[in-house]
């Protein structure tokens, strides 16, 4: 064992507790040497010692110690129980007391369970015996202190020990270890006291008569050290040399960026007014929360609703990677920060990705926790500590843990507690107490905390009420969470997440602070204004506030003033202002017209469904020499169901981390390989994983300026039901890219029951405007659809939205992919219908509707009206229900108000002008799908769909039960033909009868199978 290893304890560790109970009453050595000595040194001469020391300030080599007797070089070979001066029967007797434990349950050992043989178990006595003795000596706190530092020192030094779930309730960083301060404090506190005003005045001037908009101003006031403290010295704009951060702000703080824009020049006055009136405000106004659709030159992220900011931040710090270790981008001075709220924390998407940054190591990724232990409602934890809940789960999760609980003014008593009191205090007073504490006054403080135990009682014996009141949470201490953002930037190999314990309404007065209302106060009275105003130092007159109660003054020094210069060359410094959003991006060559033709010939007489050729084409363009890279497949763990298997080796799977064993199926053509430079983003089971993703690939284009094409394989059923809110907020940052719906329909994946069934995403589609979705029938209107989508995002868009995400439904059923027709009318497939089977000669005419994988059924349904009841009816392939119903409200809009203009009539309505007879629509969705066209469809229309939930049975089944097979849709064109007079009255029935309409074993439309 080295010199430097061993464990100090006064009368040596070598000493069992016998010995240490019957010291000799000789000494040795003196009290000024056993200090500062080395346990080493102490060793040799420790019988003869009986000084109990204070403090053990360093282990050192110190040569004025006296030499070790002769008799202990004597035995320096005799093992290491001789050579301490163990008897040998206590060795012996320990040997099987001490041997390891297999109790599956006991603790891990160097990340191994307790099994593990012990290989010295006399010195692992010692090591137990010597903390008997500190524990005996100085009680159990100091001896846990002394057991984290070395169970960090041991990790310093890269002992594999696993993390201690929780600290003590103090700051990670000790105050010697605090980084020197750059700036110039003074100036910064001064300039933040402003933004703070303007903040505030802000939103107040927002409840003005007449407006009375909302807002927040607790939030910003307790986040705002953390942020500035980043503004001023960590986060780096885009014109860094090193490229820039990527920022989360607080959905609730956005008062604060707007002020600080305010102050740097970019925001004016009168823009600060249009607070949430973006569209009646002259020159438009502000949105409420950072949504970059609404300001797209200020906000890059969306954070609200909350709980996506984390995870969405989770993965952009992975597209970073991906895009520096597949060398398209060098991010390796790129940093992710997001500012997130304690109460936000418990939504699912804030703490279930956390195991991805963990294991991925992404050290480019920092999260700010601004803990005020305030929700809306009340209290966080109440009853808890939510900074100790979050610091065990974060580390679990394998993150880098950094608390600042306290301010620089509890330091020298932190120091005093030497009995620990005081810590202990800390770790036992709940949540709910320390809120009221900051709601009252520093002698409640002083009766209710510190008066609970005698000891801290006297610590602040000498201190007023004002010094105690005084005491700041670290979360508003700019040196204390310097100290945090420095280490955090420094950390290497895992994500760092920074725990601030905040005051919600931080300085606004004892109306606002701690309490529970405090997110609901939208409005500073003029008291409370001239409160703020003395506290801040703002130099406005209490007649400016007194002018209009409902229009306080914003206060800006001036352009000149020493405090804006230096806040701006604080940004100059770190490459520009932050917030910033840029959309220019690397010209991207798209694919030439050949790229997408494997899909025209059809598939002959093998039956392919449509998933398989959507796959297909994309396994095509990811082969494109300038554009293949450019594409990235996101995949939750379904991609052997989808054909996606296939790209596996030549791909392969993007893990920061490598692949580092040896994969069972190695031998195999198709085998699971993972790579640091892989191209497929695996997210595992994991939809709202990949859902970030998404986002954060589809924006590329405009965070990195290098445009990134997401294809978003996944259940249909588990996309806009599951994940909605988050493709909602893809499209409040604008990202484009492809969603992939496979296995769509309710009745396509009928094996797999009622959650699978998915009858209606198309509908949840259609309220996005962002979303373009298409439904379509065959491999050849595929290739049309996605030529198109990625012309329209980064190629010729003709004038079109480029920001938008086309979501395509595909489906697992084989059929037959019919040859693309010479004639095809591409322009109907992309608007949304077109003809495919024309119904010409004699008899009753009709029109079917059919859209993915019901247009077989309106074939069959063709068939049997020709065959068995002489109707001619038309078939067509509705490639986008929700296309053709914008068009159509597009069209009625312009009517609406331009009466005196010609009116544009629907796509719809021209498409389907002179087609005679009927209109029957039917979907392997809710009725409401073909229903929303209505109003354009120029004669008698009835639509078929699936309502309801799904369950588990053969497709022919599900769709005989739901009544929109063949069978199905072939009745209902008979009865609309009868309710016309174009066939007999009993035509209906005597088809219900002949089709064994109410058999459900009876079904004829849909190919066996079913599953997945």
């Amino acid at each position: 064992m080295s010199a430097h290893r061993s464990p100090p304890h006064p009368t040596g560790p070598w000493q069992g507790a016998t010995a240490r109970r019957a010291r000799p009453a000789a000494a040795t050595c003196t009290e000024a040497a056993y200090v500062t000595c080395h346990p080493r040194h102490v060793r040799e001469i420790g019988p003869a010692c009986d000084f109990r020391p204070r403090r053990v300030r360093e282990w050192v080599d110190y040569p004025h110690l006296p030499a070790a007797p002769d008799e202990v070089a004597a035995r320096a070979g005799q093992g290491r129980d001789a050579r301490r001066g163990l008897p040998a029967w206590r060795a012996h007797e320990r040997q099987g007391a001490l041997v390891a434990s297999i109790d599956e349950t006991g603790p891990l050992i160097g990340g191994l369970l307790s099994q593990v043989p012990d290989i010295d178990p006399g010195e692992t006595g010692e090591w137990l015996e010597s903390l008997d003795g500190l524990i005996e000596d100085k009680g159990g706190p100091r001896a846990r202190y002394i057991l984290l530092s070395m169970l960090r020192h041991a990790r310093q030094k890269n002992v594999a020990i696993p993390a201690s779930i929780n600290t003590p309730y103090v700051n990670t960083i000790a105050v010697h270890d605090e980084p020197y301060f750059p700036g110039d404090e003074v100036m910064e506190r001064r300039y933040r006291s402003w933004i703070r005003w303007n903040a505030a005045v802000m939103v107040t001037r927002a409840q003005r008569p007449g407006i009375g908009v909302g807002g927040h101003i607790s939030s910003y006031a307790s986040v705002a050290t953390l942020t500035e403290v980043g503004l001023n010295h960590f986060f780096r704009g885009k014109d860094h040399p090193g490229g820039g951060d990527q920022v989360y702000f607080q959905g609730h703080a956005s008062p604060g960026v707007y002020a600080r824009g305010f102050l740097e020049g970019r925001l004016s006055a009168d823009q600060l007014d249009g607070f949430r009136q973006e569209v009646s405000h002259p020159g438009g106004g502000l949105p409420s929360y950072p949504h970059p659709r609404l300001a797209p030159d200020l906000w890059e992220f969306p954070t609200v609703s909350m709980g996506l900011g984390p995870s969405s931040a989770i993965y952009q710090a992975w597209t970073n990677k991906y895009l520096h270790l597949r060398g398209i981008k060098d991010t390796s001075q790129q940093d992710v920060w997001a500012f997130l709220g304690d109460g936000e924390m418990d939504e699912p998407e804030s703490r279930g990705m956390l195991q991805l940054a963990g294991q991925q190591g992404l050290d480019n990724l920092t999260f700010v926790v601004n803990c005020n232990l305030q929700r809306l409602d009340g209290p966080v934890r109440g009853n808890g500590k939510i900074i100790q809940e979050l610091e065990a789960q974060f580390r679990g999760a394998g993150w880098n843990v950094i608390k600042v609980i306290w301010g620089r003014e509890w330091d020298v008593l932190l120091n005093a507690d030497k009995d620990r009191a005081l810590v202990n205090l800390m770790n036992v007073t709940p949540d709910g107490d320390f809120q009221t504490y900051r709601a009252e006054s520093g002698a409640f403080i002083r009766e209710h905390f510190f008066g609970r135990d005698p000891r801290t009682k006297q610590l602040v014996a000498n201190m007023t009420d004002d010094e105690i009141w005084a005491l700041k949470r670290g979360g508003h201490d700019y040196r204390k969470i310097y100290a945090a953002y420095k280490a955090a930037r420094a950390h290497t190999g895992a994500p760092t997440v920074i725990l601030a314990h905040t005051i919600k309404g931080y300085g606004l007065g004892s109306g606002f602070a701690g309490r529970n209302a405090t997110h609901q106060m939208k409005k500073l009275k003029n008291q409370d204004l001239k409160n703020l105003r003395d506290s801040l130092h703002i130099p406005i007159t209490d007649e400016q506030i007194d002018a209009d109660p409902y229009l306080p003054p914003y206060y800006h020094p001036g352009a000149d003033d020493e405090g804006v210069r230096y806040m701006l060359e604080r940004r100059r410094a770190l490459g520009g202002f932050v917030p910033e959003r840029r959309s220019t991006h690397t010209p991207l060559k798209t694919p030439e017209p050949k790229a997408y033709e494997g899909l025209a010939k059809g598939s002959g007489t093998q039956e392919v469904a449509t998933t398989m050729a959507l796959v297909r084409l994309f396994k095509d363009l990811i082969k494109d020499k300038e554009f293949g890279h450019r594409l990235v497949p996101i995949i939750p763990d379904e991609a052997r169901t989808f054909g996606l298997d296939a790209i596996f080796p030549s791909a392969k799977i993007f893990n920061t981390l490598g692949q580092n064993y040896l994969a069972v199926d190695r031998e195999l053509m198709l085998s699971y390989k993972e790579s640091e430079s892989g191209q497929i983003m695996h997210t595992g089971i994991n939809e709202a994983g990949s859902a970030s993703a998404f986002q954060a690939v589809g924006t590329s284009y405009a965070t990195h300026g290098e445009p990134l094409i997401p294809f978003y394989f996944y259940y249909s059923m588990f996309g806009f039901q599951r994940t909605g809110d988050q493709f909602w907020a893809a499209g409040d940052q604008m990202a484009r890219g492809f969603l992939i719906g496979a296995t769509a329909g309710r009745t396509t994946l009928t094996g797999e029951g009622l959650q699978h069934a998915d009858g209606h995403s198309p509908l949840l589609a259609g309220t996005m405007s962002h979303v373009v979705h298409y439904d379509p029938a065959y491999g050849y209107e595929i290739r049309h659809i996605v030529r198109d989508g990625i012309e329209r995002m980064y190629g010729e868009a003709g004038g079109r939205d480029r920001d938008v995400i086309y979501y395509l439904t595909v489906y697992n059923e084989p059929m037959i992919q019919p040859a693309e027709p010479e004639d095809v009318d591409v322009e109907g497939i992309l608007k949304g219908i077109h003809l495919i089977a024309p119904a010409p000669g004699e008899g009753p005419k009709a029109q079917i509707l059919a859209s993915g994988v019901a247009v077989p059924w309106a074939l069959e349904a063709q068939q049997l009206l020709a065959d068995d009841w002489g109707v001619r009816a038309a078939v067509w392939s509705v490639t986008s229900w929700n296309e053709l119903r914008r068009d159509g409200l597009a069209a009625d809009e312009q009517a609406f108000l331009h009466p005196g203009q010609a009116p544009r009539e629907a796509y719809l309505t021209t498409k389907l002008a002179g087609a005679e007879g009927p209109f029957v629509a039917t979907t392997d969705y809710d009725h409401l799908v073909a229903d929303q066209v209505r109003a354009w469809v120029p004669g008698r229309y009835a639509t078929l769909g699936a309502d309801g939930f799904g369950f588990s049975d053969t497709r022919a089944a599900a769709r005989r039960h739901f009544k929109i097979d063949g069978p199905s849709t072939a009745v209902r064109v008979l009865l609309e033909l009868a309710r016309a007079g174009a066939v007999p009255a009993e035509a209906p029935a005597q088809a219900i009868e002949r089709y064994r309409l109410h058999d459900v074993t009876a079904g004829t439309s849909g190919n066996a199978g079913g599953d997945s």
